[in-house]
């Protein structure tokens, strides 16, 4: 656990350092830096861990980065040797098309995305829920926004194209890798990576809308994550084994289906301003491909909705609630009434 690392801050801080340094430069071997000095930060971390298990996810995890640096590193020579220079708006042009190419494959690399989504269910599934909440949620900062700063300069078609089969994909990667399974960190791990797919898509409308989306995802991703750490301090437990109350095990769903986006729960809105900014032009084919992923991800989660809600029926008594338990249910309270909020705000202002 975090709590039992002596150096655990040390660690944490060195990572936001790095994510920060990634975020603020425009000199490619800086970005590179960042990102190196982040994942030197976050792999300590993992290390330390005693369980075989979590050292094995460890090992993957630095092997598959080191892969994305590469293509980092390389693609930034190819930029460099095309205007002799590192600065990043210098040399986006269509003659640099291969070094585009290169650069985009290592952040999908870095973020888990469609084609290069295969080590993310592994890694996630071996590590406790604190690692698995900053592998789903701070990890992901510093490439995203390095998309959105790709997005802007570059000034040929390859990028949008690109960004559509990779969100296309990602959704529906999120979706079919999730029907079959129990094991709650994978089930997340691909629900990371369609939701990755809908930032994608968000990229290419409007920064905003991104930021919107992750921001959301981030909250929902936070409450979930803690719940899961508070409920369950086993390693490998799957969703139905959860050793909670019935109200705190419903408390879980809510969440969980929160972050597949059902209405009127908070998830839907970020779904839902994406879809609306996105319906403006001739996109119809990824929109239906992203609803697509998504709507497989809610037929799992309602069906372990009922399942849980059904066999837990009868345990199921505000009388058995702690103050813990109280403060997750809170949680889904501002997760519902946020949803509908901001839902009958939009819905008014467009009358």
């Amino acid at each position: 656990m975090f709590s039992s690392l002596p150096f655990g801050y040390m660690f944490l801080s060195v990572m936001g350092i790095g994510t920060l340094l990634s975020i603020s430069s425009i000199h490619w071997l800086s970005i590179w830096a960042g990102l190196e000095i982040n994942l030197i930060g976050f792999l300590p971390m993992l290390v330390y861990q005693k369980s075989v298990s979590e050292s094995q996810s460890a090992v993957k995890y630095f092997i598959v980065q080191a892969l994305g640096s590469s293509f980092l590193i390389f693609g930034s020579l190819i930029m460099f040797s095309m205007s002799f220079t590192w600065d990043m708006g210098v040399g986006m042009n269509n003659l640099s098309i291969l070094g585009l190419i290169v650069l985009m494959s290592g952040l999908c690399v870095k973020l888990g995305l469609f084609p290069f989504h295969y080590w993310l269910p592994g890694v996630m599934a071996g590590l406790p829920w604190f690692s698995c909440l900053l592998l789903a949620t701070w990890q992901k900062f510093a490439p995203l926004f390095l998309v959105v700063c790709l997005m802007e300069l570059n000034k040929s078609y390859l990028m949008p194209f690109a960004l559509c089969l990779i969100s296309a994909g990602s959704a529906l990667v999120g979706g079919f890798g999730g029907m079959n399974q129990t094991q709650i960190r994978a089930l997340l791990a691909y629900s990371s990576i369609g939701h990755l797919g809908w930032m994608m898509f968000a990229i290419m409308h409007s920064e905003w809308v991104m930021k919107l989306y992750l921001g959301i995802y981030v909250l929902i991703s936070m409450s979930l994550f803690f719940s899961l750490w508070y409920a369950d301090s086993g390693s490998m437990k799957n969703i139905y084994n959860l050793k909670t109350p019935g109200a705190m095990q419903l408390s879980l769903m809510l969440l969980l289906l929160s972050l597949g986006g059902l209405p009127p729960l908070l998830g839907f809105v970020s779904k839902w301003t994406v879809i609306t900014s996105g319906s403006e032009g001739s996109w119809a084919l990824i929109i239906f491909a992203l609803i697509l992923g998504s709507l497989m991800s809610l037929f799992y989660y309602l069906s372990l909705f009922f399942s849980i809600f059904l066999s837990n029926l009868k345990k199921l008594s505000l009388g058995e609630l702690s103050h813990n338990n109280m403060l997750i249910v809170s949680i889904n309270t501002m997760n519902l009434l946020g949803g509908i909020l901001i839902l009958s705000v939009s819905f008014i202002s467009s009358i």
